[in-house]
């Protein structure tokens, strides 16, 4: 895992309100919170608890998910935007982040649904909560309302952390804990906008439900979770 990586991850634990310990700062501790590292190549950083049994949960109960722009993103965007109409006002920025939150939700419902995993809203000794965060939220391009034809290239649509926390749902025993940074719409030139920036996070958040679900899957394979698990292959 990269400095830059560590650093990023940081910035998703503390999201989600969980303290990271200060080592994290330098490179992933070996324990975090009773939880195990995993040398995951799914995520940039991965725990989990030895000894816990996923076999039993088949449901999951989902916390909304929080959601943050990369620090000063909009500030430093605004900076840089000479036209006072293209600027990001407070309520542009809200309406962002309401979007990306109700999109990853809907994904992130849609995929467990899709891989068999009933979603329910209360606990029972079935059902496993997962607790999710985007942070660090960066749009290259927003696609703002112009006066006039005007068309916006960039290389990608822009990036975001995500970080994931399973809990057992009766006694909210923590069981597991990941972050993951990626790219969003990393396809080299090209036309931004509306459209084409909720269509690259939709799929990077796509991404993200996938590799979150063939982790829970791997973990209730090895279940009894051994004492040094190793993870596979993305």
């Amino acid at each position: 895992m990269t400095r830059r990586a560590v650093v990023t991850a940081l910035a998703a634990i503390c999201l989600l309100g969980s303290a990271a310990p200060q080592a994290l700062a330098a490179s992933p501790p070996a324990t975090w919170d009773g939880l195990t590292n995993v040398k995951s190549k799914r995520f940039d950083a991965a725990y989990v608890l030895p000894g816990s049994d996923f076999r039993a949960y088949t449901k999951i109960m989902m916390d909304p998910t929080e959601v943050a722009f990369r620090k000063n993103w909009v500030r430093d965007y605004n900076n840089d935007t000479l036209d006072l109409s293209q600027r990001i006002s407070k309520e542009d920025a809200q309406k962002m982040l309401d979007a990306a939150r109700t999109g990853f939700e809907e994904v992130f419902q849609k995929a467990y649904t899709a891989a068999g995993y009933q979603v329910v809203t209360t606990p029972g000794p079935d059902v496993l909560r997962v607790r999710t965060g985007v942070a660090n939220l960066y749009v290259t391009a927003p696609d703002r309302p112009t006066a006039g034809r005007s068309r916006t290239f960039s290389e990608d649509a822009g990036s975001a952390t995500v970080v994931i926390e399973v809990r057992d749902s009766e006694t909210g025993a923590l069981l597991g804990r990941a972050v993951d940074s990626r790219i969003a719409g990393d396809t080299g030139p090209y036309m931004r906008n509306s459209v084409t920036n909720r269509s690259d996070f939709t799929m990077l958040f796509q991404r993200w439900a996938k590799i979150s679900i063939d982790a829970l899957n791997e973990l209730k394979a090895m279940s009894p979770v051994p004492e040094n698990p190793v993870a596979t292959r993305r």
